[in-house]
């Protein structure tokens, strides 16, 4: 990814080398900070309306004020000023500066804003090729329904599954996945079923997995959605990844094991194909589907 020049913070436009964030920022000190990563895909926001109301969610769950700009024409004005055609754009509300270092501070926390861009191809390599993936135990708090920043237990996934020569980890619970590092995952039955975790405070309600949810339910696939094991996954026909960034990526193996044929499968290409043409892409250069 390569990051754009303009960003927004606290009600200005700057280069990206100006910004200025407080050492004393509560989002920095107790990580009392939401984000939401919206793509764009040929200038256009993908279910921008989603990923606000997620953010909406988060904030009031951990207790942040909504901050009081248009945060649509925020979205609209920063792919202007990075002439933004495909990738990324986050948003960044934290609890701010509230003076000297207290747990619970004042009782109504005023959010300091942040916003960037990167340029990024979303259809690429990973998901033509699929992606390797370790299996980690998720220590993340309770809440995982919120988006947060709080994202310590993924970074160390990340790293962990990097040093075994992996792509990305797979979080499990008590012999369940909960979802990957960065994604929702999704498996394929012998049967052709579609299944995926049913949603919680365990895991993210991911943007990318609803939009699934509803095109592949047009499209008459068999959908189930509920917790599965790691047995489980091992032992599917077909698995891949569903999120904003890296959009559906096939999963190959887990811990150096295949996973069905140890390449993309048929069904997740037909998921891939229902998702792409709900973006615009044009699939006649894909010509790998």
């Amino acid at each position: 990814m390569v990051e754009t020049n303009w960003v927004f913070l606290d009600g200005d436009f700057m280069p990206a080398d100006a910004a200025r964030i407080s050492p004393f920022d509560r989002g920095y000190l107790f990580a009392q900070s939401a984000y939401e990563v919206t793509a764009v895909f040929a200038g256009k926001l993908i279910d921008i309306g989603a990923h606000l109301a997620r953010f909406q969610r988060t904030l009031e769950g951990i207790e942040v004020l909504p901050p009081e700009y248009d945060l649509l024409a925020l979205h609209h004005e920063i792919m202007a000023r990075n002439a933004l055609q495909e990738g990324l754009i986050y948003l960044q509300a934290s609890a701010g500066n509230q003076g000297p270092r207290d747990y619970y501070g004042p009782e109504k926390l005023t959010p300091s804003v942040f916003m960037f861009a990167t340029h990024k191809t979303l259809i690429g390599d990973l998901a033509r090729d699929g992606i390797t993936t370790i299996s980690y135990e998720d220590t993340r708090w309770a809440r995982r329904d919120y988006k947060t920043t709080q994202l310590l237990t993924q970074t160390l996934a990340y790293r962990a599954a990097r040093r075994a020569g992996a792509h990305t980890a797979i979080l499990h619970e008590d012999g369940l996945v909960t979802e990957a590092a960065s994604a929702n995952l999704w498996i394929v039955t012998k049967e052709n079923k579609l299944v995926t975790r049913d949603l919680s405070a365990a895991l993210l309600p991911g943007i990318t997995r609803g939009r699934l949810l509803s095109l592949l339910g047009e499209a008459e696939m068999q959908i189930e959605e509920r917790a599965f094991t790691l047995e489980e996954l091992a032992q599917a026909k077909e698995a891949f990844t569903s999120s904003t960034g890296v959009v559906i990526a096939p999963v190959l193996s887990l811990d150096g094991s295949a996973i069905g044929g140890g390449q993309p499968g048929p069904v997740t290409r037909r998921v891939q194909a229902a998702y792409y043409e709900f973006i615009g892409a044009d699939l006649r250069q894909l010509n790998w589907l």
